[in-house]
């Protein structure tokens, strides 16, 4: 019998933290201080377009400010209960992310709709100066936030609201000036309307992933039935079984399984071979794998209450299971 654990941390990972902490810091203050004055410019232009992109902006103070809490609690060590340390409160952060983006959607469709049916007049000037500027910031916070780690899903999520607010501003710039050359005022709230739009999307991609390592799903690039085939193609192996892939959080998916080889083979050597084609194919390289020679006895007693899919190899199929291959065979 072999157990086997292995894995891999990226090196200078605090030192990365701690770069992140400070390219989100810098961008919460650049929202934090165009905030307060689009609020007031909002109010005296009767515009909604401002208005939303005010209360997204506050949504983007949210989000960096929970991104960076999360920086540092993911960054303390496993301990007591937690053995796996806080990590998944970056996935916390960037689920509460998706809620809100989805729930300001629906909340500005609402009033979008409403403006739409009676709209109010609106002070184009302002709203066009405004968004301009707003533009400018916003591109100074996408450009910080871009630098950091985007495959963190919870510096992703931060992102993706700085992201959306700069379209918002885009759009709102543009209702701003159709309403001051046309009079249009309907204009700000098809532009409310955008933005609801693109915070939709943004807050729907956030909770969907963020749910499926919630649910312990396999990463998007790697399909487990593939993968459970594909260890079974390895000479030696017979059967696989218990196959788990998931992911202990963003950027970080794992592996399990239990690994059932000929009788006479060395467990330890196949075990090596396995860990080296996750880590080098899959870029599993923390999976733990139990190797057991597959007897008889051993096959009924582990197989029948397997979780999930049990994987055979064509070599057991063909020459039943505690024999090795026979390396004349044609399926060797």
């Amino acid at each position: 019998m072999s157990h086997g654990h292995g894995h891999g941390h990226g090196h200078g990972h605090q030192t990365s933290a701690d770069a992140d902490r400070k390219l989100l810091g810098g961008a919460l203050a650049l929202i934090l201080g165009f905030m307060v004055a689009e609020v007031i410019v909002g109010v005296a232009a009767g515009s909604l377009a401002l208005i939303t992109d005010a209360a997204h902006m506050l949504t983007d103070a949210i989000a960096i400010l929970l991104a960076l809490i999360a920086i540092r609690l993911a960054a303390r060590p496993p301990a007591g209960g937690f053995t796996y340390g806080f990590k998944r409160v970056e996935i916390l952060s960037a689920q509460a992310n998706g809620i809100t983006l989805l729930l300001l959607a629906a909340y500005f469709v609402y009033e979008a709709v409403n403006r739409m049916i009676d709209p109010p007049e609106v002070k184009g000037a302002l709203v066009l100066i405004t968004g301009v500027v707003g533009i400018v910031v916003n591109l100074f916070a996408t450009w910080l936030i871009s630098k950091a780690n985007r495959s963190s899903l919870n510096v992703e999520g931060a992102f993706q609201h700085i992201l959306n607010d700069l379209f918002a501003f885009i759009a709102t710039a543009i209702a701003g000036l159709v309403v001051l050359l046309t009079g249009f005022a309907r204009a700000d709230a098809i532009a409310a309307l955008v933005v609801a739009v693109l915070m939709l999307k943004a807050g729907i991609s956030l909770v969907r992933d963020s749910g499926r390592i919630f649910l312990e799903a396999a990463p998007t690039a790697i399909d487990p039935q593939a993968l459970g085939a594909e260890l079974c193609a390895i000479d030696g192996v017979i059967e696989v079984h218990d196959l788990h892939v998931w992911e202990i959080t963003s950027g970080e998916p794992a592996a399990s399984a239990h690994i059932l080889v000929a009788e006479g083979l060395d467990c330890h050597q196949i075990r090596v071979k396995i860990e080296g084609l996750l880590a080098d194919r899959h870029h599993l390289t923390h999976s733990t794998l139990q190797v057991d020679h597959a007897t008889g006895d051993e096959r009924s007693a582990h197989c029948s209450d397997a979780h999930g899919t049990v994987h055979r190899s064509v070599i057991a199929d063909v020459t039943g299971a505690g024999r090795a291959p026979d390396p004349a065979s044609p399926n060797h």
